[in-house]
């Protein structure tokens, strides 16, 4: 089966193709970071537009790439949500009337659904079943993934997204938009025993998540040491957060019994949460999975393989809808 893949939930058009014979064939992806910078943030109807002219020459370039052509193609899939729904309207709409005029199937993908199973696109994809930490700038989630569509959520955040945290840090800091992968290299030349923050929830005994009270410590600590100690305390919260991600993670594994993780979501590229989750559950005997690092982020790719797995549910209709929010624990198993 060969299905073409459309990510528009944010500010990353993603289109891609995948076979379920042959893997992965093309994927081709345009960041609307440089645009949204200049505002310090996501514009959603300057995102949507920008979908709307960056969706059908991607879909040309995977095509070309693939030597695959429209007739070649046996379903579309397309993100549903969550997401920005303007945004969201572009690649479902497209979708829509591409499978109508092809008269192939298209099925809308849940976008936490396409970077949980991102990992299984790898060469050494993970075994059901796994604990799953879905880390990203809108969501902090641990799941039990028992299969597709089988998904138990055991922890989420109550508050702030690791990766919103991340980035609002990072703009405390100076650092402009988007700010985690800026803020993680400032943490790097930056001694994180100078500054003692608070590991919100650590021994709450769940596998809940909060990250508001981090900031706010680090709004007080910027205001009280002043932006000359910036890489100090860039390296103190990356520290306190990534504790937390680790220790909450690792105990989700032990009280599920699992001994596989995947880890998925743009806060997954981070290399200090990779290096000590990695190293943290080897002493514990658990394997750790993570997307390849162009994965991490929002991509075409994930939707195609995700959709891939559901394409045989999926109807002809022509009505169709997005779901800005949608939890991951109401979809059906396949």
């Amino acid at each position: 089966m060969l299905v073409l893949g459309v990510e528009s939930s944010c500010d990353e058009t993603g289109v891609a193709l995948y076979d379920s014979a042959h893997g992965l064939l093309a994927h081709a992806l345009y960041s609307q970071i440089a645009m949204h910078n200049a505002y310090g943030g996501v514009v959603p109807e300057l995102a949507s537009r920008d979908h709307i002219r960056r969706v059908l020459p991607l879909t040309r370039q995977v095509l070309s790439e693939s030597g695959r052509t429209l007739a070649d193609l046996d379903g579309i899939a397309y993100t549903q949500g969550p997401g920005l729904a303007g945004a969201l309207l572009v690649g479902a709409g497209m979708a829509r009337a591409l499978a109508y005029a092809l008269n192939i199937p298209a099925v809308g993908v849940h976008h936490l659904e396409g970077h949980m199973l991102s990992p299984l696109i790898s060469d050494t994809p993970p075994e059901f079943p796994f604990v799953a930490l879905l880390v990203s700038g809108g969501h902090t989630q641990l799941m039990l993934v028992s299969g597709v569509g089988r998904y138990t959520l055991l922890g989420e955040t109550l508050d702030d997204a690791a990766g919103e945290a991340f980035d609002k840090t990072a703009q405390l800091l100076g650092l402009g938009y988007p700010g985690g992968p800026a803020l993680s290299k400032l943490a790097a030349t930056g001694d994180a025993s100078r500054f003692t923050l608070p590991r919100p929830m650590l021994n709450s005994g769940d596998f809940d998540f909060s990250f508001s009270g981090l900031k706010t410590a680090v709004l007080t600590l910027v205001r009280k040491a002043g932006l000359e100690q910036a890489a100090d305390i860039a390296a103190a919260f990356q520290a306190a957060a990534v504790e937390v991600l680790v220790s909450k993670s690792l105990a989700a594994c032990k009280h599920s019994g699992a001994v596989r993780l995947v880890v998925a979501g743009g806060v997954g590229a981070n290399t200090h949460l990779r290096e000590r989750l990695t190293r943290e559950a080897a002493t514990r005997g658990i394997d750790v999975f993570y997307p390849r690092l162009e994965f991490c982020t929002d991509n075409g790719a994930m939707i195609a393989y995700a959709g891939a797995q559901r394409l045989a549910h999926a109807n002809r209709d022509l009505t169709f809808a997005v779901k800005p929010r949608w939890e991951l624990a109401t979809l059906d198993a396949v």
